[in-house]
């Protein structure tokens, strides 16, 4: 039987991957962004969605209720990236990546929530990342929007399981996605490192996507993506000394460059 799933965040990158996915297998999409895509996934269909704006979401609310009778899976996908040293991450920053990345989908769940517990049915998935379960330095305002974005979604799973509701988190590591040019930093040492985790480690939307589709069809809550961030969870759960040296020389070796970096800024402000 063919699926009802609203994906945001789903005119590229990974939203675009499952949407994509959802839409082969023969289920019916709606790709919610800011811009709509010059093309969409065969039969998918569209509504334009800020997910800091509560029109919006009530105006996607309306469009599957009207369309569609209902829902049965809603994908927060959509989010924003930064990296920067904590004394460089001002108060605008913050906002704007808790709107969009934790704010952004609580209104999702919110909104649609109501909904689920009138059908009995429905299923949640919350698109975090490893970084909020890692914690690396250099990425507080991002780690520390995803982790939320765990927790909220470990709360949902427990209040709505009874309702029939399901809740899935997904913390993927990099992917090979245009998220990077969303990214936001004051440091282009941590930049130039997020690009490098990506073109190093990155896995392609498309194979994160099928992960993520079977997984959820299984009703798994946790869905951990990628092999290596698998092993540092449990690394960091099971000898958190070890975990912590290792972060700890990695952040030394960061902290060298991000000297020379200030030095050289430091330089050209005195000149």
């Amino acid at each position: 039987m063919s699926k009802r799933v609203l994906i945001t965040g789903g005119a590229s990158g990974l939203g675009r991957a499952l949407a994509e996915r959802y839409a082969a297998a023969g289920d019916r999409v709606l790709v919610a962004d800011h811009d709509q895509p010059s093309e969409l996934p065969a039969g998918a269909s569209f509504v334009r969605l800020d997910v800091r704006i509560h029109k919006d979401w009530q105006r996607a609310l309306k469009w599957c209720e009207n369309h569609w009778g209902g829902l049965d899976i809603l994908v927060n996908n959509a989010g924003v990236m930064a990296a920067g040293r904590i004394e460089r991450l001002h108060a605008d920053d913050w906002d704007w990546i808790l709107d969009i990345n934790l704010k952004g989908v609580a209104q999702g769940c919110r909104t649609f929530v109501p909904l689920f517990k009138q059908q009995g049915s429905g299923h949640i998935v919350n698109v975090a990342s490893s970084a909020g379960m890692l914690n690396e330095p250099g990425m507080a305002s991002y780690n520390a929007s995803k982790a939320a974005v765990i927790s909220l979604s470990e709360t949902l799973h427990h209040e709505l399981g009874t309702f029939g509701v399901r809740t899935s988190v997904v913390c993927p590591g990099p992917i090979r996605t245009n998220l990077r040019a969303g990214l936001y930093s004051p440091d282009p040492v941590l930049a130039e490192l997020a690009d490098r985790r990506v073109r190093d480690r990155g896995l392609p939307a498309e194979l994160v996507a099928d992960q993520i589709v079977d997984a959820v069809s299984q009703g798994r809550f946790l869905i951990v993506t990628h092999p290596e961030n698998r092993r540092a969870v449990c690394l960091k759960r099971l000898l958190p000394r070890v975990a912590d040296a290792r972060t700890a020389r990695r952040w030394r070796r960061t902290t060298r460059k991000l000297r020379a970096q200030d030095e050289l800024e430091q330089g050209r402000t005195a000149a």
